[in-house]
């Protein structure tokens, strides 16, 4: 197996991994919710249903995996550990310099989540927030789907993409692409990220009012902004450690309120 295809079964199981994480989700409150408003009984989610669950996410990574694979490095961007583990190199120097980075932006993304929470909650219903407080995510889907399968999909695979073809459509001349490329990949990516969040909201309120739009987009995307970041100046690595610490900032805002 050559580098590439070694790097790709990386990526591509450590985001699986995340993926197979989500049948721990109790869905019980939300399929509730749901029967409720549909005033109909609804057909019980059963362990086949959960599996075939999972193609649709498991197909966008495949996808997410090879987009970075092949584009990434056109365009200076790089996974540093998981190249270092496919090449056979020192992973924790590839490892080191993005845990600081990664920290401190985990930490930064999480209390800009926290504090839009704080001041939107006022605004949104109370059917909305009700529901998203029943709807409880294990810490593993938290930290190995968000923190892991997320920045593979929107980073490596969807934010590479973008760079890669803002340099080819704006500066195919040059021989790397410009920091606009990059900024145009991060702002677009960070906004589709928020947006990608539009249909769990969808489940958990009557309807999609504008206030629960504004919050699912912009408190998802704030953090996408400083993933993004990561990404590009330290590595796919620091963005998913910054993942995982905003999630345990989230988790500990939510203890301390609770």
């Amino acid at each position: 197996m050559n580098q590439r295809a070694k790097l790709a079964a990386i990526l591509w199981l450590a985001g699986a991994v995340g993926v197979v994480s989500t049948l721990w989700i109790d869905l019980t409150p939300l399929l509730d919710r749901l029967a409720e408003a549909e005033g109909a009984e609804l057909p019980p989610m059963t362990i086949g249903l959960r599996l075939l669950s999972l193609i649709q996410p498991l197909v966008l990574l495949t996808g997410a995996v090879l987009a970075g694979v092949f584009l990434a490095e056109r365009v200076g961007l790089r996974s540093p550990w998981a190249e270092a583990l496919a090449t056979g190199g020192d992973q924790w120097t590839a490892l080191k310099p993005q845990l600081g980075p990664g920290l401190v932006g985990g930490l930064l993304g999480g209390a800009a989540i926290v504090a839009v929470s704080a001041a939107w909650l006022p605004l949104l219903p109370s059917e909305f927030t009700d529901a998203a407080d029943s709807l409880s995510l294990p810490a593993a889907t938290r930290f190995l789907y968000g923190g892991v399968t997320e920045e593979i999909l929107m980073r490596w695979g969807l934010m590479t993409l973008l760079v890669w073809v803002a340099h080819r459509v704006a500066a195919r001349k040059a021989a790397t692409p410009p920091a606009a490329a990059y900024v145009f990949a991060i702002v677009i990516s960070a906004l589709l990220f928020g947006a990608g969040h539009l249909g769990l909201a969808a489940l958990l309120a009557p309807e999609l009012t504008a206030s629960i739009i504004g919050y699912i987009v912009i408190a998802n995307a704030l953090f996408a902004l400083v993933a993004g970041y990561l990404y590009w100046r330290f590595g796919l690595e620091a963005a998913i450690i910054a993942h995982m610490m905003a999630h345990v900032v989230l988790m500990a805002s939510s203890a301390v309120v609770g």
